[in-house]
């Protein structure tokens, strides 16, 4: 029995992966030469330079960690976080919740400012909670993929800035569909994933660190306590002329990587982010038109993820279950406080196209209609 043979090409519209740019898997396929190869320090070299680009900031470190979006989450606070530091988490859905308890295992005095799911972060309350205490670090998500809430990260960084505390950015979900402007947005440290906007199979984490946060990782009083993700080591690799070895590198990841940002950048950040907001109205416009409500205010969706409120008295894990079966579509569930509440509609990257938005509300009507 081969389980190979049982894949099928699934248009996927969940909260991640996303569908795959032809061009992606044709660079997955190309010959794997070795992590030291002066050739793939060339091709890391170009992806380091891209990253810039994409994420909006000029660190000289910003590069792709080995690992999932959740990697990059874990590496922002095993590298900054020090047993005893006050971290305060701005909490709107599960990541939130996740960042507050990778920084807890680390041993930090967390604190979780939280907002009703659904909901972004409230500035003047988050101003208020910054203002409270001598806090090390302040961590928001950018794109909370589990509600379909952008958060305004550019309002809470010169909060942040201001109180001398270092800002970590989650922009797993961000990256790619909406502008995520680093620098101007003042994040000392932010992260993201290959598996969303830049339609790219999961496995690498960008990841871009400022001088600020540098400082704090150059100055701890103990090892970084995560070997694997020690980014005082890992920047020996990918810097430099001659490299220290650390760990081999997923090669053939990196050159997806590579030529998923060079898709995006052919065809322009601008026009990917309206190419996303086009195909996001188009979703909405086409659900309500069948009945479907979005629970999540419109000033405040995202673009790229669109949670959608189940009717009364519809099965929602059914109605998952014949799209993915009858139609070849995943779409998501809710989680947490809204697990079968809502169901999460993804258009990202190679994913946000019209025949996609098409297709899953026709399927989506079909099926609610049986």
């Amino acid at each position: 029995m081969n389980g190979l043979q049982s894949i099928t090409k699934t248009t996927l519209m969940g909260p991640g992966p996303s569908c795959v740019h032809p061009e992606v898997y044709k660079a997955l396929a190309m010959p794997t030469i070795g992590h030291l190869d002066p050739r793939f320090i060339n091709i890391m070299d170009e992806i380091k330079v891209m990253l810039r680009q994409v994420m909006g900031t000029k660190n000289e470190i910003t590069l792709p960690m080995s690992g999932t979006g959740s990697a990059g989450m874990e590496a922002a606070f095993v590298n900054l976080v020090e047993r005893g530091d006050k971290v305060l988490v701005l909490v709107n859905g599960v990541f939130g919740k996740r960042m507050a308890e990778v920084a807890r295992r680390l041993g930090a005095d967390v604190e979780e400012c939280e907002f009703t799911w659904g909901t972004p972060v409230d500035p003047d309350r988050a101003a208020e909670k910054i203002r409270e205490k001598k806090w090390q670090i302040v961590a928001i998500v950018h794109a909370e993929t589990s509600t379909g809430v952008r958060n305004p990260v550019e309002l809470i960084g010169p909060m942040v800035r201001e109180s001398g505390a270092l800002y970590i950015v989650d922009a797993v979900t961000s990256l790619g569909g909406i502008p995520v402007e680093v620098d101007a947005i003042g994040a000392d440290l932010c992260y993201s994933g290959t598996q969303k906007c830049l339609s790219c199979p999961p496995g690498l984490a960008p990841l871009t660190i400022g001088e600020r946060a540098i400082a704090k990782l150059k100055n701890r009083q103990t090892k970084v306590p995560n070997w694997y993700l020690d980014l005082s080591m890992i920047m020996d690799y990918w810097q430099g002329a001659k490299r220290a070895y650390h760990h081999t590198a997923p090669i053939n990841m990196l050159y997806g990587l590579h030529a998923a940002l060079s898709v995006l950048l052919d065809e322009g950040l601008p026009k990917a982010y309206e190419r996303h907001r086009r195909m996001h109205e188009q979703l909405v416009k086409g659900l309500t038109s069948i009945g479907l409500e979005l629970p999540v205010a419109e000033a405040y969706r995202l673009p790229m993820l669109n949670a959608v409120t189940v009717p009364e008295g519809v099965d929602e894990g059914a109605v998952r279950k014949a799209l993915l079966e009858t139609y070849d579509i995943e779409i998501g569930a809710g989680l947490g406080p809204l697990a079968g509440k809502i169901w999460r509609i993804g258009l990202m990257g190679y994913t946000a196209q019209e025949a996609n938005v098409e297709r899953v509300v026709r399927a989506l009507q079909e099926i609610l209609k049986r």
